[in-house]
């Protein structure tokens, strides 16, 4: 059973200049939006903060979020939608927030961090897998 001191701070970072991959050059970008949705889902959280971010380089994959934990591997999704998805990230970084592996669960995701991944990056502390 996990217990408050098991449980880490997980930090959602969303682009706020993100356009979907199928909106029109020029037009406004959605990522406001995803950030506006991703806030309101946190509410008041004590596990989970939102930070809004200028580009995150994906994109042709946008609008695009990370999750990021100390000491656990950063993922990054991208294909996200404003009305449906700022409550996944939520599920998503409360999850990761009580992994004890520093690894956002698989069959616990929601399926938008699912069909989403882009990326996941190693935590700084990473030495490598064993030759």
């Amino acid at each position: 059973m996990l217990t408050s001191d098991d449980i880490k701070m997980t930090t959602v970072l969303v682009c706020i200049t993100c356009r979907a991959a199928s909106d029109p050059p020029g037009s406004v970008p959605r990522g406001p939006d995803l950030a506006i949705a991703t806030l309101a889902a946190a509410g008041t959280s004590s596990d989970v903060r939102v930070i809004q971010v200028r580009c995150l380089a994906n994109c042709n994959r946008g609008l695009s979020a990370a999750l990021r934990r100390d000491g656990a591997w950063t993922y990054v999704f991208g294909h996200l939608d404003p009305e449906r998805d700022g409550p996944a990230l939520i599920d998503g970084a409360r999850l990761l927030s009580r992994s004890t592996d520093g690894l956002l669960p698989w069959k616990e995701r929601p399926e938008a961090l699912k069909r989403g991944l882009i990326a996941r990056v190693p935590p700084q502390t990473f030495e490598g897998e064993p030759t």
